[in-house]
């Protein structure tokens, strides 16, 4: 057999290769476009880290005149609120500085993670604060809601 004889043979031979190589990757594209399609949703907008979002999350599950008792408490509060939350996002940028300085001093580390203790403990003092007086103002069924949030949270009185 010669040369020009198997050549016939040895091109149906690369041709099925490629063929089968082709459908191949098509299927590993198709099936990469599927998961993403089919994947679930897009973390919840709760991680938004800004206080004034959160608690318009909250009060959007809460009765309606509820929902407007918090939301004016907070109003109430937003001067302080904002003030403490900068306070504790820029004691937390203190512990990232000192994370990165060179040379790594473990002392300035502490007084910067002391410092964000006492930033997010006035912040939660304000939130809380908050919270108990709009509470306070709320109707049961307005403090049974909040009591249960988010709401996918099974309530301790419930069954």
């Amino acid at each position: 057999m010669t040369i020009a004889q198997t050549a016939p043979f040895t091109e149906r031979r690369s041709a099925r290769w490629l063929l089968l190589g082709s459908l191949a990757l098509n299927l590993f594209f198709i099936g990469i476009a599927i998961a993403m399609v089919i994947r679930g949703p897009a973390p919840p907008p709760s991680w938004d880290r800004n206080v004034f979002v959160r608690v318009d999350r909250i009060a959007a599950t809460l009765p309606p005149a509820d929902a407007d008792i918090l939301r004016g408490t907070i109003n109430d509060t937003r001067q302080a609120l904002d003030n403490a939350q900068n306070e504790y996002r820029a004691s937390q940028d203190q512990i990232r500085t000192a994370m990165r300085a060179e040379p790594f001093q473990v002392d300035a580390m502490r007084a910067a993670m002391g410092r964000t203790r006492a930033a997010r403990q006035g912040f939660d003092q304000i939130v809380q604060g908050a919270f108990a007086d709009a509470a306070a103002k709320m109707s049961p069924a307005g403090r049974q809601a909040l009591s249960d949030w988010p709401p996918s949270r099974k309530s301790a009185s419930k069954p």
